[in-house]
């Protein structure tokens, strides 16, 4: 960080306050799609502020809905000429609270104790609530927690029934439960499947037909998961890329062989945010961007980056700085959620985003970040990162405006993308591959 000076970022102020900037970030933007941004015009609104990869969250919307929202995208980048790699992101396993009796929210007090049910045809209570666990019973155990409603209520278990399928617990703290809230169980194996039936209907009866590029894998906990979905997949597997989202404990600890299956990865803090402690997510993030960026494995960071921006047109410094220090940690890409999906400013927040990319790379010691990548890359290398590297090292050495790559599956690309390439862009260039073309979209660097 000592190459900053301080005097050419006032002096570039008045360039960033008039949107004169015309530089492009290397750090590629995902966006969740949504009711905000599923018409045509605010598609290409996106397109032409930055997006690269177009988000489907599957845990919302039907087939329809989601078909509508496709075909608006795919006429935008016809309108525009601007690609889009589509990624479909999975609903995944999930724990729920029940229905409620009259379906009005519930009052939990601090103290209080409340039995858990695994009976989801009960409707709640202040007294009994459903989770939609079957084995809850089993799997939790007196001094355990269970979290509910992305943890805004935290329940500690005092006894469990296996035989009647009951939980007592005790409220940690006073708040309002309604109906259907996730629920998280921090430092439990819960035995569910990572893909669903719902999530394979996803995938073979929309995502397959619809020639998308990625799919998100949520709450993937072990490498055999990967093989077990690349099985799914059939033929479809060497077009589609695996992107594993580690979102427990379980994730955490299988890490490195989640790594070495998946395509791609993303940090999904969300709910690894409930599963460990708060004050360790910085360092979770740290160390998979870290091992990403070292395998040449594309890494995504997601989350509440802009999370204000939902509501306001202007992000939190903190916010600001968090989008900054990914970068900094050497993520490819950053994602928006409900701030480009439901969110009042979804152009704006896109912009934004991409100025703040822009100035933290600008900030990075490109040669230091290199030296660091040969040093930690596994000896002996292949001949192919070898040569990667090599041009890289002399791209950079020979202040070259532009590193061009020609390869037919990426694989070149990938691997000279994995090297910090300075100032000059990363330009690729294939037979006619519209689909190399697009899943580049989640590699820093390459344009």
């Amino acid at each position: 960080m000592a190459n900053i000076d301080m005097a050419k970022i006032l002096a570039d102020l008045d360039r960033g306050a008039s949107g004169g900037d015309a530089r492009v970030p290397k750090t590629k933007l995902v966006c969740t799609l949504g009711p905000a941004s599923r018409t045509v015009p605010m598609l290409e609104k996106l397109l032409r502020a930055g997006m690269n990869v177009a988000r489907f969250n599957f845990s919302h919307g039907t087939h329809e809905y989601h078909q509508e929202t496709l075909d608006n995208l795919r006429q935008a980048m016809h309108n525009t000429g601007i690609l889009c790699a589509v990624m479909l992101d999975t609903k995944g396993p999930e724990i729920r609270t029940g229905f409620l009796k009259d379906g009005k929210p519930i009052k939990l007090t601090k103290g209080q104790e409340i039995t858990v049910t695994t009976d989801y045809d009960i409707k709640g209570d202040e007294n009994t609530i459903a989770m939609s666990y079957k084995k809850l019973p089993v799997d939790v155990k007196p001094g355990n927690v269970i979290l509910c409603a992305d943890g805004t209520i935290s329940l500690a278990v005092l006894s469990c029934d296996p035989d009647a399928g009951t939980v007592r617990c005790r409220c940690e703290n006073t708040a309002m439960l309604g109906e259907r809230k996730n629920c998280n169980l921090p430092g439990i194996v819960v035995d569910l499947p990572t893909l669903t039936e719902k999530d394979k209907e996803d995938i073979l009866g929309w995502g397959v037909p619809n020639d998308i590029d990625m799919i998100a894998l949520s709450f993937v906990r072990k490498g055999s998961d990967l093989v077990t979905v690349r099985q799914v997949l059939g033929q479809h597997a060497k077009r589609i890329k695996l992107m594993s989202k580690v979102e427990n404990q379980e994730g955490v600890v299988n890490f490195d062989e989640i790594l070495r299956e998946t395509d791609a990865f993303m940090v999904a803090r969300g709910d690894l945010g409930m599963e460990i402690p708060v004050e360790k997510i910085f360092l979770a993030q740290k160390m998979m961007i870290y091992k990403c960026n070292i395998a040449g494995k594309p890494v995504v960071t997601a989350t509440q980056m802009l999370e204000s921006m939902i509501k306001s047109p202007r992000p939190t410094r903190a916010e600001a700085t968090d989008v900054a220090n990914a970068v900094l940690d050497g993520t490819d890409c950053v994602m928006l959620s409900g701030e480009s999906a439901a969110g009042a400013y979804p152009e704006v927040a896109v912009k934004i985003m991409a100025r703040i990319c822009i100035e933290a790379e600008s900030s990075l010691d490109h040669e230091a970040v290199f030296k660091a990548m040969i040093r930690s890359a596994p000896l002996p290398m292949s001949p192919l990162e070898s040569l990667a590297s090599s041009a890289v090292r002399t791209a950079n050495k020979a202040k070259a405006a532009l590193i061009v790559v020609l390869t037919r599956g990426g694989t070149t690309a990938k691997l000279v993308a994995k090297y910090p390439q300075g100032s000059h862009p990363l330009c690729c260039g294939t037979r006619a591959n519209d689909g190399f073309f697009r899943l580049d979209h989640q590699l820093r660097g390459p344009s």
